[in-house]
């Protein structure tokens, strides 16, 4: 009797067990009982976008790179990005202005005639944050917007480097010491870029002349009108010829080589068009754009606009590219313009900017 009482007490508290784990298997199943409740952040989404100056995006030069960077940023750092190709100048306004109402929170306005354009819309856009590359927030924009960067280089530094190369490679060659530079227009990077160009020779080489010529493209593409500078310049008896035109300087570069003579690059490394390259002035705008957006990520909320960050050799941001395999005494030369890359860095150097 007892027994048959214990085993019926038993089986009741089976049944009352069973029936407890199965509520509780059917709470953590479906968030009833004691079912703990786990949120995933929301991910942020960061956009930016580079709207080019007019040369195109194949320019081999400063708007390549400027996407170059964009590229980077939307492998590295995750953004997801947009590149606005201006054709002509009529479309840098509307192209800045499309991408602000496209949500893009972040965007870069390529080339010094970006001035005027972000001066109108970035005051539209408050909660967007505009960098200018190559335009001086100081001087560019009137109304002084208070959400625009200005992005500028010290391209005198980068023109002195490849300036007094081409002055060691004058001393060193039968010919007359001649040099010379065709630039797209008198735009401000121009002019530091012959500045410092013509300072370098003249500091290797102090007997050369240096020939500084302008082919007046305002496309920045027109290849016949800097092939026609740089025929006059060989008939001057250039030996070497610096072409600071983006697409309009590869017609100078081309000329050079038929002639037989060292071109040299700009903005970007430029020996992969041929070993009569003798190498090329580095501004690095990929890498000014890939810092500002890291800056950027970092605390949208405080990213610093109203000023200019400077790029320059101390930072990395300017430089020389790869030298021609074809350069007589090339470890020689490259270890003397090394030496005087380290005292530009160091404040010892200080090249003039025109």
């Amino acid at each position: 009797m007892g027994g048959e009482v214990l085993r019926g007490r038993t089986a009741v508290l089976s049944v009352v067990l069973a029936a407890l784990a199965l509520t509780m298997f059917a709470g953590a199943s479906f968030g009833m009982v004691g079912a703990p409740t786990v949120r995933k952040a929301a991910q942020v989404t960061y956009k930016m976008a580079v709207i080019t100056d007019v040369g195109g995006l194949n320019d081999h030069g400063f708007n390549q790179a400027a996407n170059a960077g964009r590229l980077q940023v939307e492998k590295k750092l995750g953004f997801q990005t947009r590149v606005y190709d201006t054709r002509t100048s009529a479309e840098r306004l509307p192209n800045l202005q499309a991408a602000a109402q496209a949500g893009y929170q972040l965007v870069f306005g390529t080339g010094f005639f970006m001035g005027d354009p972000l001066d109108k819309v970035a005051p539209k856009f408050p909660d967007v944050k505009f960098a200018g590359i190559d335009v001086n927030y100081n001087t560019d924009l009137p109304s002084k917007p208070a959400n625009v960067r200005g992005i500028q280089f010290k391209e005198q530094e980068a023109g002195y480097l490849v300036g007094y190369m081409a002055g060691l490679v004058l001393k060193q060659q039968p010919g007359p010491d001649i040099a010379s530079a065709i630039g797209a227009n008198t735009v401000p990077a121009i002019v530091r870029y012959f500045g410092g160009y013509r300072a370098g020779v003249k500091k290797a080489d102090p007997k050369a002349t240096v020939i500084l010529s302008y082919a007046n493209d305002p496309t920045f593409s027109d290849q016949a009108k800097c092939k026609e500078v740089a025929l006059n310049q060989i008939s001057q008896k250039t030996q070497i010829i610096f072409a600071v035109a983006g697409g309009c300087g590869l017609g100078a570069l081309d000329q050079a080589k038929a002639q037989g003579l060292w071109g040299i690059g700009v903005d970007s490394d430029q020996l992969y068009l041929g070993p009569e390259m003798l190498t090329s002035a580095l501004k690095d705008v990929a890498k000014a754009v890939y810092l500002t957006s890291q800056e950027f990520k970092k605390s949208p909320a405080n990213f610093k606009t109203g000023f200019n960050k400077v790029f320059n050799v101390k930072n990395g941001g300017i430089g020389y590219g790869k030298v021609s395999a074809k350069l007589k005494n090339r470890a020689a030369i490259i270890k003397k313009v090394n030496a005087i890359k380290k005292l530009i860095a160091a404040g010892k150097i200080v090249p003039p900017a025109k």
